[in-house]
Formats: C-alpha cells, structure tokens, sequence
C-alpha cells in the first residue's frame, strides 16, 4: 500500500505540522486582506494574522458560521475577483438563502486531487469503474465524486439520483467496482434489488464509499453482509470543500483519516466554543488551508466527533465516524437524544428494516416522540408486535426516555435519493 502514498501522505507529524503553519498563515493573511467579513471579524476580536506564531493560536481567531455565509449571499465571501471563479456551487437553502461557495481553477485541482486520494485510500484503483449515485447540480457531492474518480484514473458512470429501477439496470449491466452514493439511498438499492430478484451480492460491487449524511456502525454491517462490500466513510461539506476533506481507509475502517495539509481540524465544545483535546466529544470545527476562492476560518460545522490519533495515514489525525449534528439534537422531556441512537436500536431489531422517521408531537404541554420504522418483508405480525415492543423497551433502557412506536408496512416511508431528513416536526401544525 505505502507505494500508492503520494508526497503529503508520507509526511511525519513534525513535516506536517510545518507545513500548516505555513499554509495557515497564508490563509488568515488572504483572508484579512481580500474578505471585509474576516477583516471586520478579526479586528473586532482583537486579532490579526501576524499573531499567529503557533497552531495553537487559531483558537484566539473568531468562527465562522453559516449564518455568516448567508448574510453575505451570494458572493461576498470571495477573496478573489468574479472573473477569476471557474464554478460555483450553493446549498439547497431549504431553511434561508443557500449558502455559496466558489472554486478558482486551483480550487477544483485541489478538489479532485483530495478525492482521488479519497478513492484510492477507500481501495479504488485506476481503471475501475466508479457508479456515482450522488446527486449532480449544485450540490457538491456528484461533481465532486466524479471529477476525483476521473483525477485517479477511474471510469466514471454519471447515474446521478432518482430513476432507482434503472440504477439496478445499470450496476448489472456495466459492471462497476465501486459506488459513491449517500448510504441511506444504497438501502434503496439493495431494496429495488431485491424487488427484482437481484442478489445484491452477485453484483460486481466491492467497495462502497457512502458519505453526505451521518451512519451508524450498525447501518455499515448492514450493507456489508447485504451487499458483500467493504463499505468506507467519506466525509466533507461544500463550506469547506465538498467531500474529500476526510475519508476512511479501507485497511483500517477506524475512523475518517482528515487530508490535514489542506484542511486543519479543531474539535470544540458546542456551547462554549472552547477547544477540546484530542480524543474529547464536541463539534467539528474546519480551517481550509489552500483555498484560493473562498477561504474559511474557524468554520462551524455542526457536526459531532471527536479526533483521535492516525493509523493508517500515521501524519493525519483521524475524526470519529459522525453520527449526529448539534441541530439535529432533540431534547424530549429534558432528556438529549439524536437519530443515530434510534437507528442503532432499530439495526439491531430482527423484523424491522432501516428505514424509519421520528416524528415530533405535542401531548398537552409535553412533547411526545414516535418512531415510524418499516418492517421487513418477511416478517410475520407476531415478529411485528414484538419488534415493536422491543424497540420501546431499548430506547427507554438505552437513552432514558418514552416513546412511541407505528410499525408501518414495507416500502411505506418516502425515499430519500440525497440526503434523508428523518425528523418531522409536527408540534406547531395542531
């Protein structure tokens, strides 16, 4: 494998550790001097980017939040000309105005090379064939896959989202090696395979990289054992990049190894904004390190982890799979639950299939949950019932609180062909 390592990659902690220091002074510089927002941020903080003599210094800089980025929609957080912008890409903005991100020629030179590191860490080599279910357009997963795969050498297969009979069509009759899709979107698939009478492991599918939405230890051992694969994490946010800020190595599956000479990770108490150490709970927190268009200080991503020490890449530190974000955080009568938990108690239910949603009601002047998770095919209604029960029983044993539980027939729950939304929030529509 320490063959297939490009430069960055066999880099000691020390040479790395060089290398961003010098990379992040560079950053806080472009971005003092060419983004009024950063100017006006440091300024008030009392900062500025000659202050920086250790990495340990960022953490006396101010964040970055999305609400930031879409006070200044669409461009006011370029730091280089229009003209100068080869693509742009912008959230669906479902809740406010989306947020923008540019890329430089540079920008998207360094996108598909941290994805085709990506790839090939996830066990991809060049001449396979790379399925890319990610939706395309200006959500940055698809072009993303895709221009990375090309970078490593890979055949691209553009499927896109939607259209799931054809996909099965398709993974048969071209024959990929490797799929890039958002993990719940693949129980979709293995789903309509099945429907078809497909055995998902009779397919030419040997590794999946699944990322744009948090997964559970148990959803991977799931897909796994149904499709026969090595399943791998894959993780970034268009703020930041796009994906290919961190991925899972194959080897190892312990974790997503972060490409620290491009973006340097902070983990930080949620409430507090104070940096944790190494190996402590909080919310993730990115700095890019050589982005020309659009440079990011300090950016809050919502996303909880914690970081750990490197493994397969010894240089780069890894970050804990994510399995839920401080706004998707429910509290129930006091008591903090997130969806992941949920999904965790419902991969280990025999009756029960992956699929599911919470839905969120108001009893009175109590807040009441129900979880709505479809059963499996053969699951008989005595397994029903008592998967039902079960599941009431774990959640109160496991996370401390009562809920509801609807058992609904297979392939009752809407679909997701992008990033699954699982809570419904009915408490202000009675």
């Amino acid at each position: 494998m320490t063959d297939l390592l490009d430069t960055a990659e066999r880099l000691t902690r020390e040479e790395l550790e060089a290398l961003q220091l010098t990379r992040l002074r560079e950053t806080l510089r472009r971005a003092y001097d060419r983004v009024p927002f950063y100017r006006d941020a440091f300024d008030k903080a009392g900062v500025r980017p000659e202050d920086l003599a250790s990495l340990a210094d960022l953490a006396r800089f101010p964040f970055t939040t999305k609400a930031d980025l879409r006070d200044h929609y669409p461009f006011g957080m370029f730091a280089v000309p229009e003209s100068e912008i080869r693509r742009l890409h912008a959230s669906s903005g479902t809740t406010g105005l989306p947020t923008v991100v540019g890329y430089t020629e540079r920008d998207l030179d360094t996108w598909a090379d941290v994805v085709a590191r990506s790839i090939r860490a996830a066990g991809g080599r060049p001449g396979h064939k790379v399925h890319v279910a990610y939706g395309y357009g200006l959500f940055t997963g698809g072009l993303g896959a895709h221009y990375g795969a090309e970078r490593l050498g890979c055949t691209v297969i553009p499927a896109s989202g939607g259209m799931t009979e054809r996909q099965v069509r398709l993974i048969q009759d071209f024959k990929p090696e490797i799929i890039m899709v958002t993990p719940s979107y693949m129980l979709t698939l293995l789903d309509e395979m099945e429907r078809q009478g497909v055995d998902p492991r009779s397919t030419s599918l040997r590794t999946g990289i699944f990322g744009a939405e948090p997964w559970t230890e148990e959803m991977r051992r799931e897909i796994e054992e149904r499709l026969g694969i090595d399943a791998v994490d894959i993780y970034g946010l268009s703020e930041v990049m796009g994906p290919g800020v961190a991925q899972e190595c194959v080897e190892t599956k312990d974790g997503l190894t972060v490409w620290e000479d491009h973006f340097l990770p902070e983990v930080v108490d949620p409430l507090t904004g104070e940096v944790l150490p190494e190996g402590e709970f909080g919310e993730l927190v990115f700095t890019s390190l050589t982005k020309e268009a659009m440079p990011v200080v300090r950016y809050r991503t919502r996303d909880l982890t914690r970081l750990l020490p490197g493994t397969a890449r010894p240089a780069f530190r890894r970050m804990e799979k994510v399995t839920g974000r401080s706004d998707d955080m429910i509290i129930l009568r006091g008591v903090n639950l997130y969806p992941a938990q949920i999904e965790e108690i419902l991969l280990r239910t025999p009756g029960v299939a992956p699929h599911f949603q919470l839905r969120l009601t108001r009893e009175g002047r109590l807040d009441a949950l129900t979880v709505r998770a479809e059963a499996r095919r053969d699951a008989t209604p005595a397994e029903r019932e008592a998967a039902a029960g079960a599941i009431v029983r774990a959640v109160k044993e496991n996370i401390g609180v009562s809920v509801g539980i609807e058992i609904v027939d297979p392939e009752t729950l809407e679909r997701s062909v992008g990033k699954i939304k699982r809570i419904k929030d009915l408490r202000g529509t009675a």
